[in-house]
């Protein structure tokens, strides 16, 4: 155990953080997603799962400790519902709200198609999959520096 982390942050996870560099992205997934096919295409390769665990309450967990990417416009990008790209599902906006508690400031995500949201988080550093099952939980959040 370590003082002031919260302990959803396990070593795995705290090592994938750890090793990302500015502009990395971290892929943050539902249940529903791909997650190991696109984590083995990642530059880390490496896969963490939360099972059990909402996406809100590990985002909370993981923005206590990672820098969000102030110079990029779209810091946070979200996989658009394929049945109506403007509605924001619930989770995206919990998800948003907790980012936004965390930074201090507004933040308005970046909107890819699935297909996109697939090729980009192929291109991430790493993945996180939670046990959340909400549909259209995935994001792209990138890191910034301290």
């Amino acid at each position: 155990m370590l003082k002031s982390i919260d302990p959803i942050l396990t070593p795995d996870l705290l090592w994938l953080l750890a090793s990302m560099g500015h502009g990395d992205d971290l892929v943050f997934v539902d249940a529903n997603h791909p997650a190991t096919r696109i984590a083995l295409s990642t530059s880390s390769q490496r896969l963490i799962q939360l099972p059990g665990m909402s996406m809100e309450t590990a985002v909370r967990a993981i923005m206590s400790v990672y820098p969000l990417d102030d110079f990029d416009p779209d810091p946070v990008r979200v996989m658009m519902p394929v049945d109506d790209p403007d509605r924001v599902p619930d989770v995206q906006r919990e998800v948003l709200a907790e980012i936004e508690r965390a930074t201090g400031h507004p933040v308005r995500p970046g909107k890819l198609s699935r297909p996109d949201f697939y090729r980009a988080a192929a291109a991430g550093f790493g993945v996180v999959q939670v046990g959340d099952n909400r549909a259209y939980g995935c994001f792209l959040i990138r890191k910034g520096v301290i």
